[in-house]
């Protein structure tokens, strides 16, 4: 079956409903304004534009969703409470047992629970599970996810060499007709692997391929996230950018690191692709 590509360049194709019929913006908006969030994760909405983001996306607050290792939780601020009335929102977090977990990703898991923890009024409907390939792959039971949302992840799995399985443990989640929407730094084309794995960066061909050989259609682009600021060739990649700066953060405090500072934060966070595929209708396995 031939792919239907659409180019969003601000608003979105898929009309998504919420609650009782109540629309998603109505619900997203109420929850990115929640006195539960992060003053510095509402900081960065101007950058991620969550609202269209998951509009495009095609949530739903009644589907069953998972979020791909959500971190320290900057979109389960805003997933939890528009799933939590009629939906069923997985967090399949890092895996704390497996052999490829570092101290730091153990670290922030351990922080990530103890967030859903302090605040169960409206993190008590989140379901945690792991993920880590190929040790922790069930992410949610097979086939009863609508839709599983990834945000900046892909480069890690690249670098880690494992991209590939990734995807396929969200098709086996995935219903037949499920969604899978992406979010990631995005590349100039013609990239090289050694390229993107060192940079953070990686291209939109890249991205489809892998999702294309899980088993995924490609329906819809938008440039929501595009940065067209951002130049792609600093010396630490996309961690020279906000909200990392790191090559800022290398330098000893003093009118040099302040420049470097506003430099970078002129330019804002990464260009990034927003991609939605699709799992076939006719599909029941993964590939």
């Amino acid at each position: 079956m031939r792919s239907f590509i659409i180019l969003i360049l601000g608003g979105c194709m898929v009309c998504s409903s919420g609650a009782h019929g109540a629309p998603i913006n109505e619900l997203v908006t109420q929850a990115m304004q929640g006195d539960h969030r992060d003053p510095a994760n509402v900081e960065r909405d101007r950058y991620r534009h969550p609202l269209q983001t998951l509009r495009f996306l095609g949530l739903r607050s009644d589907m069953t969703a998972v979020e791909i290792w959500p971190g320290e939780g900057w979109y389960t601020e805003i997933l939890a409470p528009v799933m939590r009335p009629e939906g069923i929102y997985y967090a399949a977090g890092f895996a704390m047992t497996a052999s490829r977990t570092p101290q730091w990703r153990e670290d922030m898991q351990i922080a990530y629970m103890n967030k859903l923890g302090k605040q169960p009024d409206v993190y008590d409907h989140v379901v945690s599970t792991e993920l880590s390939y190929p040790e922790r792959t069930t992410i949610a039971p097979p086939g009863t996810a609508d839709i599983v949302l990834t945000f900046r992840n892909v480069h890690n799995w690249m670098q880690g060499h494992y991209a590939p399985g990734m995807f396929r443990a969200f098709y086996r989640a995935l219903k037949p007709g499920g969604i899978l929407g992406l979010v990631e730094h995005r590349a100039k084309p013609g990239a090289t692997m050694k390229t993107m794995i060192e940079s953070g960066y990686v291209t939109e061909r890249h991205i489809i391929d892998l999702a294309r050989q899980a088993g995924f259609e490609l329906e819809a682009k938008s440039e929501i996230n595009a940065n067209p600021e951002d130049t792609k060739d600093y010396p630490e990649g996309v961690w020279t950018l906000p909200p990392t700066l790191r090559l800022c953060a290398e330098m000893d405090e003093g009118p040099d690191q302040k420049r470097c500072d506003r430099k970078y934060r002129a330019i804002g966070e990464s260009d990034r692709m927003t991609l939605r595929f699709r799992k076939p209708v006719t599909s029941t396995t993964a590939k």
